[in-house]
This record gives C-alpha cells, sequence and structure tokens, in this order.
C-alpha cells in the first residue's frame, strides 16, 4: 500500500540501511565485513556518485573491495551501514586524477547525482546522498579544529580523533541546518531566484539557522532579509537531507503579513509573487521553471498546488 502523499518522504531521505551505531567500533566485525565478497563499496571521486545507466536507467553503482584493491590499491572507507546481509561502504578516491579505471570495472560513471537525483530509484538516491556527505565531512576535517594537528578517523568513518596526544578533541560528522519555506498570501507564493542558478529557475525562499535562532525565528528573519515581507503561522511541513555539499533543509510554509515585496540585491537577484493558474502553466524552460524535482522546494510548491 502507497502511502499518502503528506507521509512520503522527501528524496534523500529514508536510507534502506541499518546504521548498527553499536557495532561499527568493533574493528574486527568491520574487517570481516570487507573480506566478505558479498559487501558493496560506494566510491566517491570529487563529490560526484558512482552510477550505472546514465542517461537510461541511471542506479547506483559498486565495487568489491577485490575490484577496489586491484584498480586502485585500496584507500580508507567508511561503514554506511547493513541492508538485509550485505554491508555497505563510501570509499574517498578524490586523490585520483583519473578515476576511469575504478568507474570501468562497474561499467559506470562518476556523476553529480543531483543530475539524476529525480529519476533514480530513491532508496539508491537515498544511499549515494548518505555516502556523499560522509566523504563531504571527512575531506573538511582532516586538521583539529581545536589545536590544528592532523585527525585520524575512528569509529569506521563516524568520527575522527585529533592525533595530538595533548588534545585528542573528538569530531563527529554534522549537518547544517537551513530552512526553506513557502510564503504565501492565500492565493499566491514568492518565488525568487539568485543569479547562479540555471537560465530561468525559480524557487521558492530558503537559508541557514544562525546560533540563538530558533528554526520558526529563522524563517521569519530570512523572509524580511530577502524581500522584505512580515511573516506568521510558521508550520513545519517536512525535512530533506540535501549533501549538496552538507546540509539539512527544514520545510515551512508561513502566511505573509504585507505583500509590498523589497528585494535585498545581495541576497536575491528577483522575486515576485505568483499565482496557481500562473505555476500550473509553467513553461519549464529558460524563461521560467519551477525547483528541481528532487529538492524540497518543489515538493513545497506542488502541495500548495494540490491544496487549491
Amino acid at each position: 500500500m502507497s502511502l499518502p502523499p503528506e507521509q512520503r518522504p522527501n528524496y534523500y531521505a529514508a536510507l534502506p540501511l541499518d546504521r548498527r551505531a553499536q557495532q561499527r567500533g568493533d574493528p574486527a566485525w568491520i574487517d570481516r565485513l570487507l573480506r566478505d565478497g558479498a559487501t558493496r563499496i560506494l566510491p566517491v571521486w570529487r563529490a560526484q556518485n558512482l552510477v550505472a545507466g546514465i542517461g537510461e536507467a541511471p542506479r547506483a553503482a559498486w565495487l568489491s573491495m577485490t575490484q577496489v584493491e586491484s584498480c586502485i590499491g585500496g584507500g580508507e572507507t567508511i561503514f554506511l551501514g547493513v541492508a538485509g546481509e550485505i554491508a555497505h561502504f563510501a570509499l574517498e578516491l578524490s586523490h585520483l586524477e583519473d578515476p576511469a579505471p575504478a568507474a570501468a570495472m562497474a561499467a559506470a560513471g562518476f556523476t553529480d547525482l543531483r543530475s539524476v537525483g529525480a529519476v533514480i530509484p530513491r532508496d539508491d538516491g537515498a544511499l549515494l546522498a548518505y555516502a556523499r556527505g560522509l566523504i563531504h565531512w571527512h575531506s573538511r576535517h582532516r586538521f583539529c579544529g581545536v589545536c590544528g594537528h592532523g585527525t585520524v578517523s575512528e569509529e569506521a568513518g563516524h568520527q575522527r580523533r585529533c592525533g595530538n596526544p595533548d588534545c585528542g578533541a573528538v569530531h563527529f560528522p554534522r549537518t547544517d541546518p537551513a530552512v526553506i519555506m513557502l510564503i504565501h498570501d492565500g492565493d499566491r507564493i514568492i518565488l525568487g531566484r539568485q543569479s547562479q542558478w540555471p537560465p530561468g529557475m525559480n524557487s521558492v525562499l530558503a537559508g541557514f539557522v544562525e546560533p540563538g535562532e530558533s528554526l520558526e525565528e529563522a524563517v521569519a528573519r530570512e523572509v524580511m532579509e530577502e524581500v522584505g515581507i512580515a511573516v506568521a503561522d510558521v508550520r513545519y511541513q517536512s525535512s530533506q537531507p540535501w549533501p549538496f555539499p552538507s546540509s539539512i533543509m527544514l520545510g515551512f510554509t508561513a502566511r505573509a503579513l504585507n505583500r509590498d515585496i523589497r528585494l535585498s540585491p545581495d541576497e536575491i537577484e528577483s522575486a515576485r509573487w505568483y499565482s496557481r493558474e500562473e505555476l500550473r502553466r509553467s513553461p519549464e524552460n529558460e524563461t521560467f521553471r519551477l525547483p528541481r524535482r528532487d529538492s524540497i522546494a518543489r515538493r513545497l510548491v506542488d502541495d500548495w498546488l494540490a491544496a487549491g
């Protein structure tokens, strides 16, 4: 039985793995998994995932540890979890100038997950996003933020410890919370665009949560900063992992208290009110297009359209 729309997880969510947090600190257990021929190694090369069937029926691709050792001589692995009886690990390959030999072993190619996110199987997308997010965190925490000394990976890749015995600080994977919000006046919503987006792309407003701020306060502050609109009735809708590079998007709706948009040129390029009729007639081309289909922004818009 399929879930009703309001209960369906967003793209990149609902990871189909048991993370086995209580076991991943056991080096002997991890070693046995790596020597298991059924174990799947998911390489990430410079923020790109290994995907088979690009352009046709994209799906997650992987290597065995034997293949990894034969084509690249091994590498640091990060335990992701277990699906059924099969263990999954991420592998950082960004040190390679040319990842083609590794890709050829899986008859696949490296690509930005967002380029296939809307058409790849949901479980595969969640798995690849998780691998990408952990790899990114490791790449940014090679050195201790307390004393600057090099760090080492522990807990099968789920923490890093400072190698300085006088420090020994432990660092854990982090994700940056960002609010993303559909602002409405009942009959219309605000969509805007940033100058670096693809031509025609418009989306709802969004921004990062600041220290000492509740999520509701972040929604109100960001909307006021970007378009000069005060809001009320801030309501949570759903959330989405967004490891591009390291965020979780927290989706909200809110009602506008005024309608005159005052743009902040440092924030967005343009923004205006749109009716349901206009959005349903979207040409989806370089003149105007809705948010990408794998984004929570698109879900916020689609849910609003469906409600009216």
